[in-house]
């Protein structure tokens, strides 16, 4: 039992386990916040501008509805397709998918510049490079003369 809680503990806290679960918690508080912005903002405008009530309550009723009576007949629950809520979360994931493309874009910038290595100084010449250059300023000297 010993070597399995010293497994699942090496497993829990590596690295990367932690970033995914920290990635988790805020992909959640993200998706709130997206999901407020469609709903709250973006939602309202757009039903203002096309005139309707707002796009959740867009459907293609297939069979209407019937509420119950006072003899007791029971009540039929309407048939209906409702697409204005599909289009909605259509709109929803590309709001979500243009911000985390937005935010990845930002990061790998910011990454790019921390990793950048300096650039590496030109190693020092070797002793036949030296005693190479040696021999050809002296041949310079000797042609020159």
């Amino acid at each position: 039992m010993g070597k399995f809680i010293e497994d699942f503990k090496a497993f829990a806290l590596k690295g990367n386990v932690v970033d995914m679960a920290v990635g988790v918690i805020v992909g959640g508080a993200f998706g709130k916040i997206v999901s407020s912005l469609v709903n709250d903002i973006i939602m309202p405008v757009i039903s203002l501008v096309t005139g309707g009530s707002g796009y959740e309550n867009l459907k293609y009723v297939i069979k209407e509805g019937t509420p119950a009576t006072a003899d007791g007949v029971a009540a039929v629950e309407e048939v209906a397709i409702n697409y204005g809520t599909f289009i909605m979360n259509i709109v929803d994931f590309f709001i979500i998918a243009f911000s985390i493309f937005v935010a990845i874009r930002v990061v790998m910038k910011f990454k790019k510049k921390e990793e950048e290595p300096a650039p590496a100084p030109e190693p020092a010449p070797t002793k036949e490079e030296v005693l190479l250059t040696e021999i050809r300023d002296l041949l310079r000297q000797q042609a020159g003369k």
